[in-house]
């Protein structure tokens, strides 16, 4: 009796171990069989094409650089030609976009071959010593190399007649440009290439740091708005391509959709339109007496009226916008008068003063109150078709040369081929209403379009500086707020010796 129990528990054993083993055999197939899968999906991800692993991703990373306007953020709401360009593609895609400023052009262009980007995009001109190791897309605008000086100082007429050091940025373009001219036609041309950015550099001739740099014609056009000591002694180059960069790759997909996008944009005048918004204000010379006046009245007479343009801005049209229409009216003159008899900031005719409930036109809050509403109102009578970012120049067309005007111009506009619901397109035409072969086609007749054209381009122009202008100082604000920070740890690691010790010591 006790061998049979004992056969039992032996024979209970041997089925244990035997289903043990038969278990553990199991649980190392799947193991196995699951890190070979985990591996082969691994490869495919990694070793995928440029265009599978971005949609795989669902993210397209684009680094660029914060200076409009290639790509600006006033709070938290991003802007710029490169911004809505990438956000095209990656819509275009399917995918996300995740934009990540960088310092300068070295920290992008390692960024891009650690491959922790996919595109840089940030006003960048074509580079033939960058094109061993990246691709380009196609050109989007076009710029020419500048040299740059301090207006008070001689001009030079060429690069052998500098009489300083020449900066330029690291990496960047005009390395090539110059080594080139060196090389061709001034052979003792030297220069230091800093590892900073164009817009630095020119921020130190503006300051009298440095004497001269190099920077591309639209990022010099755009720092002139806020620092017009800033002149231009003459171009180094033609006219040359901005671009794109992407990481050379075994394959071209993502080049090819680029190329493909690039059509597109093209071929539906999506990319004119945003030539237009974000560098049609650069058009026409630099006026420095302009400019300088400018940012004295910012400095000065803005600080007066700047909380009630605050208090009237609209849902579509901020502040700064506003007060950019009031300068050009009346250079934030409240007793301003014309000889037709426009009056105050907003410079409003007696009609629309009445029309508006205005009392005193030369009372400032009366004045922005009216002039607000009366371009709320006609901000609703713009036609729906006409895109939301467009309204306000129709808007302000009518404003200064009346709606019914507006409207012969985008009928013009239509009938020579055009397309009556963009700005680009229209403002071409506004000249067109003085002469005598085009206003009699129109329901209203003459009108000096050429003004109401010159009118909104100021605006525009008087907005980006004092956009520039609030950000620099926001800027400078910040690093004096690290400098004050910084003095202050250091005061608390070396405290400051009474004066009596100092001179107990000394005797």
């Amino acid at each position: 009796m006790l061998s049979e129990n004992n056969q039992k528990i032996r024979l209970q054993r041997t089925n244990f171990m035997r289903f043990k083993v038969i278990y553990l055999c199991i649980g190392f197939l799947i193991f196995t069989l699951a890190t070979t899968l985990w591996a082969n999906a691994y490869w495919t991800i990694s070793h995928g094409n440029q265009l599978e692993m971005i949609k795989a991703r669902g993210e397209l990373r684009v680094t660029t650089i914060n200076a409009p306007p290639s790509y600006s953020s006033d709070n938290g709401v991003p802007s710029g030609i490169d911004y809505e360009l990438t956000k095209m593609f990656a819509d275009y895609l399917g995918v996300n976009l995740k934009i990540e400023p960088r310092s300068n052009i070295q920290q992008m262009f390692s960024a891009l071959k650690k491959n922790e980007v996919d595109i840089l995009a940030a006003a960048l001109i074509y580079n033939p010593e960058k094109m061993k190791n990246f691709h380009v897309s196609p050109s989007y605008y076009s710029v020419s190399q500048q040299l740059v000086y301090f207006k008070n100082n001689k001009k030079p007429t060429s690069l052998a007649t500098l009489d300083d050091k020449l900066y330029v940025s690291y990496g960047t373009a005009h390395q090539a440009t110059l080594a080139k001219l060196k090389k061709s036609k001034y052979p003792t041309l030297d220069w230091q290439a800093i590892d900073t950015t164009s817009r630095d550099l020119l921020r130190q001739v503006a300051n009298g740091s440095i004497k001269y740099t190099i920077a591309d014609s639209v990022t010099v056009a755009a720092l002139q708005r806020i620092y017009p000591q800033l002149s231009i002694a003459f171009d180094i180059s033609d006219e040359e391509p901005v671009m794109w960069y992407l990481a050379s790759a075994d394959d071209d997909s993502l080049y090819a959709a680029i190329i493909d996008f690039f059509s597109k944009v093209s071929a539906d005048s999506t990319l004119a339109k945003l030539e237009e918004k974000y560098l049609g204000h650069m058009v026409g010379s630099f006026d420095y007496v302009d400019s300088h006046t400018f940012i004295q009245a910012i400095e000065k007479v803005l600080p007066n009226y700047q909380s009630l343009f605050e208090k009237y801005e609209l849902k579509n049209v901020d502040w700064r916008m506003l007060a950019a229409i009031a300068y050009q009216e009346s250079h934030w003159d409240p007793l301003a008068t014309s000889p037709t008899g426009v009056r105050g900031l907003m410079m409003l005719t007696r009609t629309t003063s009445e029309m508006m409930g205005i009392t005193n036109r030369t009372d400032p809050e009366q004045s922005i109150y009216g002039g607000v509403a009366y371009l709320e109102y006609l901000l609703s009578r713009i036609p729906n078709e006409i895109a939301d970012d467009e309204r306000i120049w129709f808007a302000l067309v009518a404003y200064n040369m009346g709606f019914a005007h507006m409207q012969d111009t985008r009928l013009l506009t239509k009938i020579q081929g055009g397309n009556p619901n963009t700005w680009a397109d229209v403002k071409k035409r506004l000249p067109l209403l003085t002469d005598r072969r085009y206003y009699t086609l129109t329901k209203y007749g003459y009108a000096k379009g050429y003004q109401a054209a010159k009118y909104v381009e100021n605006i525009r122009r008087y907005k980006l500086s004092l956009d520039d202008y609030l950000r620099e100082k926001e800027r400078q604000d910040q690093r004096d707020r690290q400098e004050k920070q910084q003095r202050a740890m250091l005061g608390t690691f070396y405290p400051a010796v009474p004066l009596n010790l100092i001179k107990a010591n000394l005797q």
